[in-house]
C-alpha cells in the first residue's frame, strides 16, 4: 500500500527500444500525489510508450520503475485495476447510452453499490441529463467526458489520460480542465499527456519530450526561469522569412523564430534594446513600420530552446 509521503510514480532511467529505435531514453521523475503532472511533446516524442510501460501494458528494455508502490513489470496485474486510463482513442461503445457504458465499465471492476456510483460520476462529469443517450449521437466534447467518466468508474486515486483534449474545441478543452482540477483538488493523481503548450500551463509539474528524452522537469514558471535566461520580443516585419536570417546577424541575439504572423526573437538579458533590432531591420532594408515590443516567456519558448540547442541526440 502507498503512504502520503511515498511518490505515486517513480521511475528509474526508464527506457524503451524498438529493434534500433529507442523511444523512451533513460528517464527518470517522481510524481507526488495530488499532482497535475503534465508530460509536454510533439507526437511520437515517447509519451505514450511511457504511460504504456508505467501501465504494464508494455514492458521496460531498462530501467526501473513504480506506481503505487508496485513494480511496474513484476506486479503489473495489481496495477491496473488501481489506476485510471483514458487513452487517445476513446474506448466507448457507440451504441450503448451513456449510463450503459459507465455500468459496463463498473462491472468490469467490479464496484459495489453501482448505482449508487453511477450516479455520482455521472454528476462529476456534467452528463446525468445526457446519461440515456445513445454514444454514436454525441459531440466529442460530451465523447471526452464520458471517457473520462469510465476512468473515473472505479474510484481511483491515480488516472493517466493520454492527450485527453485532441480533437476537442477550445470551450470543451477549458471546461475538461475544470474536471482535471476538481478532481486534483480531491487528491486525485494526475498524469496527463498532451502537445498543446497552452494546457501545459495548467500542470502543477511539467516534464518535456522530444525524441524520447526528458528535456528538463519543474513547475511551469520554474521551466521558463531557468531554461529562458534572457529577454523575449515579438516582432512585426514583414517579410517574415529575410528578416528572421538578418536578425540572425544582430550581437546578442540567441534566438529567433516564426510565431504565427510575427517574429519570436530572445536575446541575451539586458544586451539588445527594442530600438536596436528595430534600427538592425531599417539597416537591412525592412520599412518603418517594422514594430518590437516586449513580450512575456512562453512553454512554447522553453521547448523550442531546450529543443533546438542540441539536448538531444
Amino acid at each position: 500500500m502507498e503512504t502520503m509521503s511515498e511518490p505515486v510514480i517513480e521511475v528509474t532511467e526508464l527506457t524503451k527500444k524498438f529493434g534500433d529505435f529507442t523511444a523512451v531514453d533513460h528517464v527518470s521523475f517522481t510524481v507526488s500525489r495530488g499532482t497535475i503532472m503534465g508530460y509536454l511533446g510533439p507526437n511520437g516524442s515517447g509519451k505514450t510508450t511511457t504511460i504504456r510501460m508505467l501501465l504494464g501494458l508494455l514492458r521496460p528494455s531498462g530501467g526501473q520503475g513504480k506506481v503505487l508502490g508496485l513494480d511496474i513489470e513484476s506486479e503489473a496485474e495489481a496495477i491496473r485495476p488501481r489506476v485510471g486510463y483514458m487513452s487517445q482513442k476513446f474506448a466507448l461503445y457507440d451504441d450503448l447510452t451513456v449510463r450503459e457504458n459507465l455500468a459496463f465499465y463498473a462491472g468490469v471492476y467490479g464496484v459495489k453499490q453501482a448505482d449508487q456510483r453511477l450516479a455520482a460520476v455521472l454528476a462529476q462529469i456534467g452528463l446525468t441529463e445526457q446519461q440515456n443517450e445513445r454514444v454514436k449521437g454525441m459531440s466529442t466534447g460530451w465523447r471526452q467526458r464520458l471517457a473520462l467518466g469510465v476512468a473515473l468508474t472505479h474510484q481511483p486515486t491515480l488516472i493517466f489520460l493520454d492527450e485527453p483534449t485532441s480533437g476537442v474545441d477550445p470551450r470543451a478543452r477549458r471546461a475538461f480542465w475544470d474536471l482535471i482540477y476538481d478532481l486534483a483538488e480531491q487528491g486525485t493523481t494526475i498524469f496527463v499527456t498532451t502537445h498543446y503548450m497552452d494546457e501545459a500551463e495548467y500542470c502543477h509539474q511539467l516534464g518535456i519530450m522530444y525524441q524520447g528524452q526528458l528535456l528538463a522537469m519543474g513547475t511551469p514558471d520554474a521551466l521558463k526561469a531557468e531554461t529562458l535566461q534572457g529577454s523575449i520580443w515579438d516582432v512585426l516585419v514583414d517579410p517574415l522569412m529575410p528578416a528572421l536570417t538578418a536578425l540572425d546577424d544582430l550581437p546578442g541575439v540567441v534566438r529567433v523564430n516564426l510565431a504565427g504572423d510575427h517574429l519570436r526573437v530572445e536575446t541575451a538579458r539586458e544586451q539588445v534594446r527594442a530600438e536596436q533590432i528595430q534600427a538592425h531591420l531599417q539597416q537591412k532594408g525592412f520599412g518603418p513600420e517594422t514594430a518590437v515590443s516586449p513580450a512575456d516567456p512562453t512553454l512554447e519558448d522553453v521547448f523550442i530552446t531546450l529543443a533546438g540547442h542540441g539536448r538531444t541526440s
